[in-house]
Parts: C-alpha cells; structure tokens; sequence
C-alpha cells in the first residue's frame, strides 16, 4: 500500500543542501489553522501480544498502530508530517527503511532514523512515533 501524496503539506528539501539520503523530506510546513496529533512511540506487537521475530513485520505493526490512533482523530498516514523511529542495530534500518518508502512512495514525510541500545524488553527491534497534521 502506498499512502497518496497529502497535498496540504508543502515540502522542504532545498537545493543549498544535500538531498534525502532515502525517501524522506527535510521539512514539512503545515498550513495554518490545522490539527496536529502526536503519536506516543509504537513498538511492533499485536494485540495479543504477539511480536514477530522480522523488523520488517515489526515496522509494518508500528505503522499499522500509528494507523489506528491516526483514525481515532479522523486521519491516516497521508497526514503524517513527522517520522521518528528508532532501531536496535544497523542491520534493521533497511527492513524498516523498505516498509516505510513502501507505504509513504512520495509523499515523503520528515524523518529521522536512530540506532539506540535496546527497548523495555529484548524482543523488540524498532519503534516509531509520528506527528500528523490534518
């Protein structure tokens, strides 16, 4: 699934600096009088407290949670602004790198990307927290 290009959100990647390093928008400027909802960190669990083994089936329920919250307030991943997510070592960047270019293709989101030391509980090798804007 690809989230389609929110056409509220004016991107920012200036050509004085470098380009994205993957898919990602240096900047999101969100129209005056608009909502913004934050979304508290999402780790990659089900609601039966199943957590898979593979970063990218955890990355897919992270977004999958932050879909949930996001429809709570009457939005979805179009109206993301914001990105930031975390992983417990080098080798899970790209498995959640694909799954986050893979739902938002252009529609580019800022973000940010960090490697940490670990979770509240070993099992877990990404989290990610989202602001959106609708």
């Amino acid at each position: 699934m690809n989230v389609p290009v929110c056409q509220m959100f004016e991107r920012l990647n200036p050509e004085a600096i470098r380009p994205p390093f993957s898919r990602y928008s240096h900047g999101i400027v969100v129209p005056e009088g608009k909502r913004v909802v934050f979304c508290s960190g999402q780790l990659g669990i089900t609601v039966d407290d199943e957590i898979p083994e593979d970063t990218g089936e955890q990355a897919r329920l992270c977004f999958a949670n932050i879909e949930a919250i996001l429809a709570e307030a009457g939005m979805g991943l179009a109206n993301v602004v914001r990105i930031n997510a975390y992983v417990t070592g080098r080798e899970h960047l790209a498995p959640y790198m694909e799954v986050r270019n893979a739902l938002f293709g252009d529609s580019a989101p800022a973000s940010t990307l960090m490697i940490v030391s670990g979770f509240a509980r070993p099992e877990f090798k990404v989290e990610i927290e989202a602001i959106a804007a609708g």
